[in-house]
């Protein structure tokens, strides 16, 4: 019986050099600002022109996305954690705001990352089962996930209705801190939708990340 499908797609060197370190250098300038709220701090970017650095990132990859017919926009995060103490469980993306405020399930088209660094562990899994509230993390009952291993440059795309989740320092189901210290792991997350989610501001309607604009006149692309 051959082996199932891969869940991710994984492409390395996905954005020019020059481009990603450009992005990178201005990603690291931030330094600790919303650290602590760093997966509050989302964004709607509908694909038109870009504002910051990172919507030029997304449209330069959004040729490396399986289907963009019908996409109506990204919603975009910097995920930013340290891995001896991983602060997200497993999980499916979904419209956070409508499923709190009681409305159905809705779960983005795909979700993609482009890795940022390299660190000890922080591996990335995905897999077709649920998560469990029974286990540490979350974590689903099954040993079959695709892993993708942080890299600088590295772009991994899957079905947004996946279940996922970020691996501790030791590459294990994260169970709590553990000793010593680690690198903060970064990503910039990216998830495609084909309709905008609820309340998800745009970059020019928030006062976040404002290092991350590009000067006003600036062309698209130009350093």
């Amino acid at each position: 019986m051959p082996p199932p499908a891969p869940l991710v797609i994984l492409q390395d060197s996905a954005l020019p050099e020059a481009h990603f370190q450009r992005l990178w250098r201005r990603v690291r300038a931030l330094g600790r600002e919303r650290l602590r709220q760093t997966y509050q701090t989302t964004f709607w970017f509908d694909l038109g022109e870009p504002t910051n650095l990172v919507e030029e990132a997304i449209l330069a990859l959004r040729p490396r996305v399986p289907v963009r017919r019908g996409l109506a926009g990204v919603e975009w995060w910097l995920s930013r954690m340290y891995t001896t103490d991983v602060q997200v469980d497993f999980h499916q993306d979904r419209d956070e705001k409508l499923a709190l405020k009681g409305g159905p399930l809705v779960h983005p088209r795909f979700t993609s990352l482009l890795f940022m660094n390299r660190v000890r562990g922080g591996a990335l899994a995905v897999t077709r089962a649920l998560p469990c509230e029974d286990n540490p993390s979350l974590a689903p009952d099954t040993d079959e996930f695709d892993l993708v291993m942080p890299r600088p440059n590295r772009f991994t795309c899957f079905r947004g209705d996946l279940t996922h989740g970020v691996l501790d320092a030791r590459n294990q189901i994260p169970d709590g801190k553990l000793p010593g210290t680690s690198r903060l792991r970064v990503t910039l997350v990216m998830n495609w939708w084909h309709q905008r989610p609820t309340d998800l501001p745009t970059f020019a309607e928030s006062r976040a990340y404002r290092s991350l604009a590009l000067p006003a006149g600036r062309p698209a692309g130009a350093r």
